[in-house]
């Protein structure tokens, strides 16, 4: 007997549903798409490679100004600058087709869902998606003072020279980091939604919440200086306290709604 999943529209079951071998078919056609685009998109980022990285380097070239220093990088070897083309168009790629592989996932999760989940679907993902560029920008305009901080600390008789690995892979991880911890607010509204947490518990708990996110802040930084954590603590505050009046939005919207 095959295997049925409910609630997939469009499938050649009449009752909405599809077999297993449907569903991991529909999941293959998916994953192509996502792998074709990212194909697509590292060949665009090959091409303008000089671009992505200068764009990578100007929080180095801001602070190298300041410092009166060149901002090339420096390779040690002769195939780690091609090997920092292959890294920079791999990112690139990824950047470029995540649009698309957003939407992917979102047509084959879409179908599953009930009509009052999609109604709060769509949001969702396009809050995650621009929290998290928004996080990454903000990552990128920081790290110019982290830079600076970094210098300072290790005093006016160290020259900076830096290896494409090592800042690139700070850069980079900086980004990632400040962009998933931008998800913060997702996250809250979403348990708000499912009703695992209640504004008013948010509310109660603000005090230890700013201690908490604040160390939290002061860890998860890799580069361990200042600016970046408060570049990253003082948003994921606004956050909370905008969680708190998102979800008595919400709880107010939900009683109207039962009431009527």
């Amino acid at each position: 007997m095959a295997t049925l999943i409910p609630g997939r529209a469009g499938t050649p079951s009449e009752g909405g549903a599809m077999s297993l071998s449907e569903h991991l078919g529909e999941l293959r056609q998916r994953l192509i798409v996502s792998f074709i685009a990212f194909i697509l998109a590292a060949v665009v980022a090959y091409v303008f490679y000089d671009q992505i990285l200068r764009f990578f380097l100007h929080p180095y070239c801001v602070q190298a100004r300041l410092a009166g220093n060149h901002c090339a990088l420096t390779v040690f070897g002769p195939l780690d600058a091609f090997m920092v083309r292959l890294n920079v168009t791999a990112y690139g790629g990824l950047f470029l087709a995540s649009p698309i592989i957003v939407f992917e996932l979102w047509r084959f999760v879409t179908p599953g869902l009930k009509a009052n989940e999609k109604r709060y679907a769509i949001p969702f993902a396009v809050s995650t998606v621009a929290l998290f560029f928004l996080g990454a920008f903000v990552a990128w305009l920081t790290f110019p003072h982290a830079l600076g901080f970094l210098h300072a600390v290790g005093g006016s008789n160290i020259n900076d020279l830096f290896t494409p690995s090592k800042y690139l892979g700070l850069i980079i991880a900086l980004m990632v980091i400040f962009g998933a911890t931008f998800e913060f607010p997702v996250v809250l509204v979403g348990l708000e939604i499912a009703g695992v947490l209640k504004p008013q518990q948010l509310a109660h708990w603000r005090r230890p919440a700013i201690v908490i996110i604040v160390i939290f802040a002061g860890v998860v930084t890799p580069s361990s200086d200042p600016f970046s954590m408060l570049a990253m603590a003082v948003p994921m505050l606004v956050f909370y306290e905008a969680s708190i009046h998102i979800g008595k939005f919400l709880t107010r919207k939900r009683r109207r709604a039962k009431t009527t």
